[in-house]
C-alpha cells in the first residue's frame, strides 16, 4: 500500500477533499443565513367588472368563492374532524367521513366545491383552532347576482373558469374581464356594464308576467318593453326564468332568452307592417274599400283555387277596419295589389329574416321565404300577409314597430346603455341607430291611429287606457305540430304590440304568451297584460295622464345629495341607504358584501359599530 500510494499524492488528494468540503459548508451556510426571497407570480390578475342597470344597481358582481380539500391519511381523529367540518359545509357528519376514508390513501380530495365567503371564514377559524394543516383552500374568482332570478337571460352567467357562459357575461366577455397580457404585470381591471333596463321597472313587470303565467298556464311567456325613439329597451322579460345564483340546477327551459333566440310565426299583429308597406307604396288609400265574404279566394292558373278562411263575414271594410277586426279576407285582398317580389321586398326592408345586431349571443335571423324558392307557393304572399309563413323573433317586431312610432324611421333595438373604466370614466355612450327611413311620417301616422281605433273599439279593446291614448294590434297564431307538420289545433301563440302615447309614441310595448290553456284568443288573454303593464310604466315613467292634476311649480327643486359610504375602523350604519349608495362598497377588496332583496337597507348583520377586520362578511337586507 505504501509502495502504491505515494505520500506527496495522498497528501494533495486530502488537501483537495478538505477544501472541497470547505467551500460546500460555506455556500450551504450563505444560503441558510439569507432571507429567502418571495415568489412573485408573473401570472397577471384580472378582476371582472360589475353588470348593473341604467341606475347603477348592481345586477352582477365579482367575488370569491373557495374549493374545500384535504390530504385524508394526515387526518387522525375523522370522526371528530367530520364533526367539526360538517356543519359550515352544510353537510351531515357522517357524508365528511366517507368522503375522507373512501379516498383515505389519495393525497388529495375535494370535500366541496364553490362555498362562499362566509362558510370559508367559518371553515378558516375551525381549521386555526384546531391546526388542521391538512386542509386546503382553493380560491377561485366567482359571480354574485344580488336579484336572483331579475332579469335572468338577459344578465347571462360566468362559469367557474372566470367565463360568460351566456347573455351579457357572454356577448361583454371582454369588456367585462380583458384578456391578461402576455408580459403584462400590473393587475387589470374589467369595465362596468351598465344595461339600459331599470331594474325597479323590471321587477313590477316581471311580476305581472308571473301572475299572467299562472292565470293562463302558458308554457312560456315573453315582453319587452322599449323607448321609441332611443331603441333603448327598458324591460327586458323571458319566462320561465332561472336563478342565477343556482344557474347550475336550471332546466334548459329556464336558460333560453326567447325574444332574441325564438323564431315564431307572429298571426294577426304582423298585419300592421301589411297595411303600412301597401299604404306607403300607395297601393291602398285610407278611403279604399274590401268585401269581406268570409273567405279569400284565388284561382290560379293551373285551376287552383286558394282559400284563406276568416272569422267573421265583415262585408264591405277599409284598410283602418280590416286591421279593428282583423280580418284575413281583406288583408289577403290588399295584399294581392302588389307582385310577390315587391311585397317580400317591403317585409325584408322592415328588417325581418336578419338579426337586429343586438348585444346579445346567438339571436335568430328568423325566416323569410324566398319567392324562387321551391317553398314559395302561390298562398304564400296572401298567407305572409296575416303573418304565416313567416318566422320572426320579438327583437324584430319591435324595431319594425319602432318604424310606426318613430315617423316612418325604425331604430336600433339595444340593452348596453353605457360601459365605464374602473374609475367611472366613460368608455362607451349608447346613441340611437336610425336606420334608412322605410315610411312617410303620413304612413306612421295613419297607422299610429288604425292602432288607437283597434284599442278603442277593436280586438284591442281590451288593452284601451280611460287617461293615455294608445294603439295595439293583437294577434293569435296556430303553432306548428311537429308531429302532422301541419298546424296544431290546440297550441296557440297570443301576442299584442301596443305603441303609446299616440300623439308622442314614447313606449313600444310587446308580449307574447306561448300555449295557454283554456282562453287563448289574444284580445282576451294578452291586451288585459297589456293594459296592466302600460299602467305600471306609465306611473314608473310619470308619463302625463289625461286626467291627472294639474299645478303650478315656480320650476325649481331641492334635492338632498346622498352621504357618501365611508367605512373607517367600525362598521356604519347602512339602513336608509339604496342598492346605488353601497355601490362603492364592492370596490373594497378587505370586505365581502351580501346583498339580499332590493330598495333600501331594512337590516344589516353584523350590527354597526362592530370593528371592522380583513374579509369581514357584511350582509345587508334590502326592502
Amino acid at each position: 500500500m505504501n509502495e502504491y500510494f505515494k505520500k506527496p499524492a495522498l497528501i494533495s488528494f486530502l488537501v483537495f477533499i478538505l477544501v472541497f468540503f470547505i467551500y460546500v459548508f460555506s455556500k450551504y451556510a450563505a444560503l441558510a443565513y439569507t432571507p429567502m426571497n418571495k415568489i412573485v407570480s408573473n401570472v397577471q390578475q384580472v378582476e371582472r367588472g360589475s353588470i348593473v342597470d341604467r341606475n347603477g344597481k348592481p345586477l352582477a358582481v365579482q367575488t370569491n368563492f373557495y374549493h374545500v380539500g384535504v390530504t385524508p391519511h394526515l387526518i387522525k381523529n375523522k370522526e371528530l374532524f367530520a364533526q367539526n367540518v360538517s356543519g359550515p359545509l352544510g353537510m351531515k357528519a357522517d357524508e365528511v367521513y366517507n368522503i375522507i376514508t373512501q379516498s383515505d390513501k389519495a393525497s388529495f380530495v375535494f370535500l366541496k366545491k364553490k362555498v362562499d365567503q362566509t362558510v370559508y371564514t367559518e371553515l378558516k377559524k375551525i381549521t386555526s383552532e384546531n391546526n388542521y394543516l391538512y386542509v386546503a383552500f382553493d380560491k377561485i374568482p366567482g359571480r354574485v347576482y344580488p336579484e336572483n332570478a331579475l332579469a335572468s337571460q338577459l344578465i347571462g352567467y360566468m362559469g367557474e373558469e372566470g367565463k360568460g357562459l351566456a347573455g351579457i357575461e357572454y356577448s361583454m366577455q371582454e369588456q367585462l374581464q380583458p384578456s391578461p397580457n402576455e408580459n403584462g404585470t400590473k393587475n387589470l381591471h374589467g369595465r362596468n356594464v351598465y344595461l339600459t333596463i331599470d331594474a325597479n321597472l323590471q321587477y313590477k313587470l316581471e311580476e305581472i308576467a308571473r301572475e299572467t303565467m299562472e292565470t293562463t298556464q302558458a308554457e312560456s311567456m315573453m315582453l319587452i318593453a322599449s323607448e321609441a325613439n332611443s331603441g333603448e329597451i327598458l324591460s327586458y322579460i323571458s319566462y320561465p326564468s332561472a336563478n342565477l345564483n343556482e344557474y347550475n340546477f336550471a332546466d334548459t327551459e329556464q336558460t333560453i332568452d326567447r325574444p332574441a333566440m325564438t323564431a315564431y310565426e307572429p298571426g294577426s299583429v304582423f298585419k300592421i307592417f301589411t297595411v303600412a308597406s301597401m299604404y306607403d307604396a300607395g297601393l291602398i288609400k285610407a278611403s279604399d274599400s274590401f268585401l269581406c265574404d268570409g273567405v279569400f279566394e284565388n284561382r290560379i292558373r293551373g285551376g287552383e283555387t286558394i282559400r284563406i278562411k276568416c272569422l267573421e263575414h265583415h262585408g264591405w271594410i277599409t284598410p283602418r277596419e280590416a286591421l279593428k277586426y282583423s280580418c284575413n279576407d281583406a288583408l289577403a285582398q290588399i295584399a294581392s295589389r302588389t307582385t310577390d317580389e315587391n311585397f317580400m321586398e317591403m317585409v325584408r326592408k322592415l328588417g325581418f329574416g336578419q338579426r337586429t345586431g343586438i348585444e346579445l349571443p346567438s339571436e335568430t335571423s328568423g325566416s323569410v321565404k324566398d319567392v324562387n324558392s321551391r317553398l314559395w307557393s302561390a298562398r304564400s304572399k296572401p298567407t305572409i300577409a296575416i303573418g304565416q309563413e313567416i318566422s320572426v323573433s320579438a327583437l324584430q317586431m319591435i324595431q319594425a314597430a319602432s318604424a310606426i312610432a318613430n315617423g316612418g324611421i325604425p331604430v336600433k333595438p339595444a340593452v348596453v346603455k353605457r360601459i365605464t373604466n374602473r374609475d367611472g370614466s366613460i368608455y362607451y355612450e349608447h346613441k340611437p341607430e336610425l336606420k334608412e327611413r322605410i315610411f312617410r311620417e303620413g304612413t306612421a301616422s295613419y297607422l299610429l291611429s288604425c292602432m288607437e281605433t283597434t284599442a278603442t273599439s277593436g280586438t284591442g279593446s281590451r288593452a284601451h287606457l280611460n287617461d293615455i291614448s294608445i294603439g295595439v294590434k293583437t294577434g293569435t297564431a296556430q303553432m306548428a305540430d311537429k308531429i302532422t307538420g301541419g298546424y296544431s289545433t290546440t297550441d296557440f301563440l297570443s301576442n299584442c304590440m301596443a305603441i303609446f302615447p299616440i300623439e308622442e309614441p314614447q313606449i313600444i310595448l310587446y308580449i307574447v304568451v306561448v300555449k295557454a290553456k283554456g282562453e287563448t284568443y289574444a284580445g282576451r288573454i294578452v291586451a288585459p297584460v297589456i293594459a296592466k303593464a302600460a299602467d305600471v310604466i306609465i306611473d314608473h315613467l310619470g308619463l302625463s295622464r289625461g286626467d291627472a292634476a294639474s299645478l303650478e311649480h315656480n320650476g325649481k327643486i331641492t334635492i338632498s345629495s346622498a352621504k357618501p359610504v365611508n367605512v373607517g375602523t367600525v362598521l356604519p350604519d347602512f339602513t336608509g341607504m339604496s342598492m346605488r349608495e353601497l355601490l362603492p362598497l364592492f370596490n373594497r377588496k378587505d370586505l365581502n358584501i351580501k346583498i339580499n332583496g332590493s330598495g333600501w337597507v331594512k337590516e344589516q348583520t353584523p350590527e354597526p359599530g362592530t370593528p371592522i377586520t380583513e374579509n369581514m362578511v357584511i350582509e345587508l337586507n334590502l326592502e
